[in-house]
């Protein structure tokens, strides 16, 4: 046999042959597994990981330049270490800088401080993420900040939840407020809606309660007095982090001249982000939406100052803490930007005509679609339909349900009865239950008794009892017909 000599230097896989006709090659596991899962050695223990990296907000320093300061018991602190121990899907809710993230990641160190905490990367998918936790023999927790950034197409999906489930992998989370209140709205049938039906949800109250205040009180760090003494109207962790002074800080600057440019970019990106837009944006974009913004102020009358002076503002750092606009990078080192979430949270004016359009054609894929179509939902109802369609003509069944919502509210019945049908001939309980309503109003009764019936079958539990309740009306008022 002769030797085969390969140029390069060594090569992990050779094929030689003397003829080939067809040639299939596999990816190895190695190369299939998402880089995040491949070595849990690598996934930090909970009683070494810091709150930092957990994703708790920064504070303000303290004497020693500690970025954050002692925890302050909340009054969920029990509560929340029984729930995690019981396993399972545990989310805390509360707005931005109440405080979430510390205390649920406080809690998982107290109740599983020898537990790998895995931590997949906002956009990537969780379909391997049970498989990757069995093989690696180790007790593990997995953990999801701002859960609504993976309430999307191969993320936390049912059949991913149910895995973890069966292998005793608790799932420890938070969300904001008003995306919780996004997806348990009840138009939404998706994957966030199946998520967050079976989660333990604790709310965190962004103003403390008499009992944390006291236990503030009792701490001895400059920064938590401070607080203390000073929060008036707003909860101790959001004066600590700087949210109250940043938000008024910005409000001042879009009406009054010398940062009026500024404040613009930062009402961009932040009206970006409630449409569902996943970001950070390219400066491009930015300094093209910030001119409806900037007008709509003032405009000239306030002396904005230049691009690169808006942009230097809006991104210094206050406080020693964050800024209005947070910097990332891409990998060819382009500029790209995201709000400080606390300011979104605070924000509930009119999102502009020209924000609606720029998410629908800066959206990258159907996650971005779906975002923006459930944040539209009411405010832009006819930007929601153009975000909902291609998706249901796609076969998302989500989308489509949501599609039938939209134009049976603007009176277009027979095509929302098209799509509902569509999408209750694959088993989707809450169209199967619209049509019977429909079916039954319009007096179509072994129509209606029909659509019930399926979708007593379909579920899930409140669509089960509620046709059942509208089966026995059907059935009292065809008695009183004869």
């Amino acid at each position: 046999m002769g030797e085969n000599k390969i140029s390069g230097g060594s090569q992990a896989n050779v094929v030689q042959a003397r003829e080939v006709h067809q040639l299939t090659v596999n990816a190895s596991a190695e190369s299939a597994t998402p880089r995040y899962l491949r070595n849990p050695a690598h996934w930090p223990l909970a009683g070494e990981w810091d709150a930092l990296s957990a994703g708790a907000h920064r504070a303000r320093p303290g004497v020693d330049g500690s970025r954050l300061p002692p925890y302050v018991s909340r009054d969920i602190d029990v509560a929340l270490r029984e729930r995690i121990a019981q396993g399972g899907l545990i989310l805390v809710v509360g707005d931005s800088t109440a405080g979430k993230t510390r205390a649920a990641f406080e809690a998982l160190r107290d109740v599983f401080p020898g537990h790998r905490v895995l931590v997949p990367p906002v956009g990537s998918s969780l379909r391997q993420v049970p498989d990757a936790v069995e093989r690696s023999q180790s007790s593990s927790v997995v953990w999801l900040d701002d859960l609504e950034k993976y309430l999307v197409p191969e993320g936390l999906e049912p059949e991913v939840l149910t895995d973890l489930a069966q292998l005793g992998t608790p799932i420890v989370a938070t969300m904001r407020l008003k995306a919780y209140e996004t997806f348990t709205s009840e138009h939404d049938s998706g994957i966030g809606s199946q998520a967050l039906r079976v989660a333990e949800v604790l709310d965190l109250h962004r103003l403390w309660s008499d009992t944390e205040l006291a236990h503030a009180a009792n701490c001895d760090d400059s920064r938590i007095l401070d607080a203390l003494a000073h929060h008036g109207l707003f909860g101790v962790a959001e004066y600590l982090a700087a949210g109250p002074a940043l938000l008024q800080e910005w409000r001042r600057a879009r009406s009054a001249p010398g940062h009026a440019r500024g404040a613009a970019l930062v009402a961009a990106a932040v009206d970006l982000t409630r449409t569902g837009l996943r970001g950070p944006w390219s400066r491009a974009l930015l300094t093209e939406l910030h001119e409806h913004h900037l007008a709509d102020a003032g405009g000239p009358v306030l002396r904005p100052e230049s691009l690169d002076a808006a942009f230097a503002w809006a991104s210094r750092i206050r406080y020693g803490v964050t800024s209005l606009l947070l910097p990332a990078q891409d990998d060819a080192g382009g500029e790209w930007w995201a709000p400080f979430d606390y300011l979104v949270d605070q924000t509930d004016s009119e999102i502009p005509d020209q924000i609606w359009e720029a998410s629908l054609a800066y959206a990258r894929d159907d996650t971005d679609l779906v975002a923006i179509g459930e944040n539209a939902f009411s405010a832009a109802p006819l930007i929601a339909e153009r975000a909902l369609r291609p998706l249901a003509e796609n076969g998302r069944r989500s989308s489509t349900f949501n599609l039938g919502l939209l134009l049976h509210r603007r009176g277009s019945e027979g095509e929302a009865r098209r799509w509902w049908t569509v999408v209750a001939d694959s088993g989707h309980g809450r169209a199967a239950l619209r049509l019977a309503l429909l079916a039954a109003r319009n007096g179509e009764l072994a129509e209606s008794r029909e659509w019930c019936t399926r979708a007593i079958t379909y579920g899930p539990t409140e669509v089960s009892e509620r046709a059942t309740r509208v089966l026995d009306a059907l059935a009292v008022e065809s008695q009183g017909r004869i």
